[in-house]
């Protein structure tokens, strides 16, 4: 697989960086996961000015061209005889000395990664997944807000102690917070409709402010759905009407049972994808075609 690191396409095992970056000495790194759709990236603004946050907080001195990473990534999907593709953005601190360093990063590193989309399930979009409450809490955001970061243990741990509770079965974990409000998925945000209003936990719980997340919430806001954020607790989720979780590969994922750490399952609502949630996955799909359109005409 080809891949590209500072504007440059190479071969995977032939991209190197110093073993003195601050990436891989300090976890000193951000990144954004999207998809293409007809070989555009998908609300690639978005994903880069949450990124170009990240970076201002940091110190990086970096800030990414929208058009020139789009023909990069062009480049990248027919380098690879790729249609589409899930790509991930990295910018890592750049080389450093040993030690915790006071300033800015004067040359950080990007790496644009790229691989095959996975297989769509269908049956998970038709019937739901289960979701299953983790024993493992959320650790706090290193800084002012969660950020997209390389500090990624909390998450593979999660995913180590769902590894071992599900026995290979296809759930998403959640994280409650510290305070023991219900945060996100290991890899998703969480949202949940009850008597007619979406419910998803406030970004105060640490959760990343995701990019489909907010899309989402514009989605159901447009569709006349009242949003409320807020603090929520495992319950509130388990009796909820209908459930879904979102992240920007999967794109919007129903979610139709829970299950409690010792092994306790609920269906939640009538344990498949409820109505709203439907209309919410159709909504997404539309919004994806507008854009793709858009990019088409101004060609």
């Amino acid at each position: 697989m080809k891949i590209a690191i500072n504007g440059r396409i190479v071969e995977d095992q032939d991209a190197v960086i110093s073993v003195y970056d601050h990436g891989f000495l300090y976890g000193m790194g951000l990144f954004e996961t999207f998809r293409t759709y007809g070989g555009r990236p998908f609300l690639l603004e978005a994903h880069l000015q949450r990124l170009a946050d990240g970076c201002e907080e940091l110190g990086f001195r970096y800030r990414s061209d929208p058009d020139a990473l789009r023909r990069l990534i062009a480049r990248l999907l027919a380098e690879n005889g790729l249609p589409d593709a899930y790509i991930r953005l990295s910018v890592s601190a750049g080389t450093g000395e040993l030690g915790l360093p006071g300033g800015d990063y004067e040359k950080p590193n990007e790496i644009v990664y790229v691989k095959p989309l996975p297989a769509r399930d269908e049956r998970t979009y038709a019937e739901g997944k289960p979701i299953r409450l983790l024993q493992l809490r959320r650790s706090s955001p290193e800084g002012s807000v969660r950020r997209k970061s390389f500090h990624y243990m909390n998450n593979v741990l999660a995913k180590r102690e769902l590894r071992r509770r599900e026995s290979g079965s296809l759930a998403e974990g959640i994280f409650l917070d510290a305070r023991g409000y219900v945060a996100e998925g290991i890899v998703s945000n969480l949202f949940w409709i009850r008597d007619g209003v979406l419910c998803t936990p406030s970004l105060s719980t640490g959760i990343l402010a995701g990019v489909t997340r907010e899309r989402v919430i514009q989605l159901a806001a447009e569709a006349g759905l009242p949003v409320r954020e807020g603090l929520f607790v495992w319950t509130d989720v388990v009796e909820a009407d209908e459930a879904f979780l979102t992240n920007s590969i999967q794109e919007i994922v129903p979610a139709s049972r829970a299950i409690d750490p010792d092994g306790t399952e609920r269906s939640i609502g009538a344990g498949r994808p409820g109505a709203h949630t439907r209309r919410l996955m159709q909504a997404y799909a539309e919004a994806v075609q507008a854009e793709s359109s858009m990019f088409r005409h101004g060609e």
